[in-house]
């Protein structure tokens, strides 16, 4: 069974930074063949798309509103994903998640086989 699970989630103001991890854990995983993506949601509204990371040369992929800000990296070692967030605004209020198991760093939910269970991050202004 494959478990993904956030960290780094918080309260923060307007401006500031927070680095987000996904851990993940399984014996049937291969952290390291699969590509990983970070996706978002508020309540009411669809899943959105931040990053994806390919799971090789780490090719990497993001959603306009998070180009410039934010910075998708994973460490296949320790089989952990991070999000590294600058700027933030109180439009990045969401719960953020964890998604692997894509055979590409895909900007579709569909292509991910594994969800973590989010971290709530929230951005006062």
């Amino acid at each position: 069974q494959v478990q993904l699970v956030e960290s780094g989630g918080g309260l923060v103001q307007a401006g500031g930074s927070l680095r987000l991890s996904c851990a993940a854990s399984g014996r049937t995983f291969t952290f390291s063949s699969y590509a990983m993506g970070w996706f978002r949601q508020v309540p009411g509204k669809d899943r959105e798309f931040v990053a994806a990371i390919s799971w090789i040369v780490s090719r990497t992929s993001y959603a306009d509103s998070a180009k410039g800000r934010f910075t998708i990296s994973r460490d296949n070692a320790k089989k952990t994903m991070y999000l590294q967030m600058n700027s933030l605004e109180p439009e990045d209020t969401a719960v953020y998640y964890c998604a692997a198991g894509a055979s590409y760093y895909s900007d579709f939910p569909r292509e991910y086989a594994y969800w973590g269970q989010g971290t709530q991050v929230t951005v006062s202004s």
